[in-house]
């Protein structure tokens, strides 16, 4: 396509300023396999929401183009139950390699969740069935081990209807940020919902998603409590925060340059800053100002070594 109808088809074109959530969970009946497993069916997790994505998306029928999302695994619900999902956010639009230009998505929807239902878990399915065949999954002590339990395990599982929520959710890059800032990295609860904790019982709040989102109070014994929390950490070195399609890391600087190529705008590469720069941008502070006298800047002039001891027993 020449550049000239690309600057013909821009004057029509609206910036993708709008973002959908969506999220891909996985039945309970899992909990058992994916508890035993957890860094390789994580994984397995990100990668058939990814194909499911970008697969359907790519479909003429569908959209017809190519998305980039982010993905951020979560391990649990409000009562600390293991209820492994993943969130996404995806810009409204893609781009269209037929047409040589990005494609926006009509308002207030992307794609059918009834096909990014069926296709994400025909997916899953099948991943894990070649892992089960290939001996990667750890199954001691539980029923599924034997070959005829797992298997009525999949066959159960493909008649029932997987959960995928998708929606409209931010209206500007504002929104997404906000979302971004108090959501990517909590862990299982945060401080404030910790009410009490008397007589090793523990009192916290939740929401109750299925009454209205109406918060409730539940107590729960301290050990109860701390094997629930134990549940959702995370495998060693497991990436919770995942880029994918036009935003993955191998193809973002290569696509963001042709993007602003396109709109005509001129692509600025952004100078690496210094985490105390950064750090005061963010909180107002200035990191090296003299404890005492708050005026003195102070310079590092030697490094105490660690001193080298064996620990107690």
């Amino acid at each position: 396509m020449k550049k000239e109808k690309w600057v013909e088809d821009k004057k029509n074109e609206v910036l993708p300023y709008q973002y959908f959530h969506a999220v891909f969970t996985l039945p309970d009946n899992l909990n058992p396999i994916i508890y035993r497993n957890k860094k390789i069916t994580y994984k397995l997790l990100f990668d058939k929401v990814k194909e499911t994505l970008i697969s359907v998306s790519e479909e003429e029928k569908y959209f017809g183009a190519r998305v980039g999302f982010f993905g951020i695994l979560h391990t649990w619900g409000q009562k600390l139950n293991f209820h492994p999902h993943i969130h996404c956010v995806i810009p409204g639009g893609g781009y269209c390699e037929k047409k040589e230009r990005w494609k926006g998505c009509p308002p207030d929807y992307l794609l059918p969740i009834k096909v990014l239902s069926k296709r994400f878990r025909s997916l899953f399915l099948c991943g894990l069935k070649e892992l089960y065949k290939s001996n990667h999954l750890y199954l001691k002590n539980s029923k599924y081990k034997d070959k005829k339990e797992f298997q009525k395990l999949i066959d159960h599982l493909f008649n029932i209807d997987w959960i995928v929520y998708l929606k409209e959710s931010f209206n500007n890059p504002d929104s997404v940020i906000k979302y971004l800032s108090s959501y990517t990295h909590r862990i299982a609860i945060s401080n404030h919902r910790i009410l009490d904790v008397k007589d090793r019982v523990v009192t916290f709040l939740y929401k109750d998603y299925g009454d209205g989102n109406k918060k409730k109070i539940m107590k729960m014994d301290v050990m109860e409590f701390i094997s629930r929390f134990l549940m959702h950490i995370i495998p060693y070195r497991f990436v919770r925060i995942r880029y994918y399609g036009l935003l993955s890391l191998r193809n973002k600087k290569k696509t963001l340059e042709e993007c602003y190529a396109f709109y005509d705008l001129e692509y600025e590469k952004k100078e690496k800053r210094k985490w105390q720069e950064i750090y005061k941008d963010i909180t107002g502070n200035e990191i090296g100002k003299c404890p005492k006298c708050k005026t003195g800047i102070m310079i590092e002039i030697k490094t105490i070594e660690r001193t080298k001891c064996r620990s107690g027993p």
